[in-house]
């Protein structure tokens, strides 16, 4: 049976892929997202354009360019559309970046989130009996320089390094209060290092691509000493459309891939499939970041049946196809 789904930031990176899964599943699908500038709004406006052009049935899909801060336009969406789920992926990305405009990212994050969960309950518009499940994006950041490894969800995470980490966990606990007021079902998916076709600019891979090709300068922290879970977006989305099936309560739940990769090594797979060197300089590791991630995904292979499948390898191969197509033979 079809159903009917907001997806904020459906125009970003993980946002797009989202939607396109939803679209193949059968499901309408309204998309949220302002186009802010974090990155070029073309780049997003392109993912949308590839999202059509592969639909089977594009008319499922609504766009609507917005602010999730916007009351009053949250509120008419959520009262046109009898929406049976919300995934909530819309933010101010980049860990480094919040600590140049905190406000803003508290702004949208935390702000930005009680608006959508007001409206999830009823608050701002017409209310219904049954009210939507609420999947409430996360982040591995959360975790700060937590001492536990790998990474479980029952860990404080009560000294995160920087205002993006802070904001996410701050709407966590915000998600957990509209579920105890109101009986809102809210999942709340942390993401680890996600990467694949569409990302943004400012993640590695695609640094590393640019370096490349273009001949940039990537800084390598902690001379590529570091280890992350890289973890495909597919696999991620799996875990997301999963969750929009699920009534669980108030769940947290880690996504990633749960096999953490040397930074170093993740360069050297892109370069291996490129053929080429990229352009490397060595940097001291930054006071937001910790030297590793690595994903208990034990929780979310209990109640979302979450299996991550991609290896880096094939992830790689993937993101640079996409990149070659997609960005590599646009014209300038």
């Amino acid at each position: 049976m079809s159903r009917s789904i907001l997806v904020t930031g459906g125009a970003g990176f993980i946002g797009s892929h989202v939607v396109q899964a939803l679209l193949e599943r059968g499901d309408a699908v309204v998309a949220l997202d302002s186009l802010n500038t974090y990155y070029d709004p073309p780049r997003k406006r392109a993912n949308l354009a590839e999202i059509r052009s592969e639909a089977s049935d594009a008319s499922q899909l609504t766009f609507v360019e917005g602010d999730i801060r916007d009351r009053d336009l949250v509120g008419r969406l959520f009262a046109d559309h009898a929406f049976d789920a919300v995934v909530h992926l819309a933010a101010m990305a980049g860990v480094r970046a919040s600590i140049e405009d905190p406000a803003l990212y508290f702004d949208v994050n935390l702000a930005g989130t009680l608006v959508l969960l007001e409206a999830a309950v009823g608050r701002l518009g017409e209310r219904r009996s049954e009210k939507p499940i609420f999947i409430l994006a996360s982040t591995s950041s959360v975790y700060g320089s937590t001492t536990q490894i790998p990474f479980v969800e029952t860990d404080p995470c009560d000294r995160p390094l920087a205002p993006y980490a802070a904001s996410k966990r701050a709407a966590e606990l915000l998600g957990f209060t509209y579920h105890h007021l109101y009986g809102l079902d809210v999942t709340v998916p942390r993401f680890f290092t996600v990467y694949g076709p569409r990302g943004r600019p400012d993640m590695m891979a695609y640094k590393v691509a640019d370096s490349i090709f273009l001949g940039r300068n990537v800084p390598l922290f902690n001379n590529g000493q570091m280890y992350r879970d890289w973890t495909y977006v597919g696999d991620i989305v799996a875990g997301l459309v999963a969750a929009t099936e699920r009534r669980l309560g108030y769940e947290i739940v880690n996504l990633g891939r749960g096999e953490p990769v040397l930074l170093s090594d993740f360069v050297r797979s892109i370069e291996e499939v490129i053929g080429r060197k990229a352009n490397l300089t060595p940097a001291p590791p930054p006071d937001t970041d910790i030297l590793s991630t690595h994903a208990d995904t034990t929780r979310a292979g209990r109640l979302l049946g979450y299996r991550p499948t991609v290896s880096v390898q094939t992830g790689v191969e993937r993101f640079l196809a996409w990149y070659e197509r997609a960005v590599r033979n646009q014209p300038a």
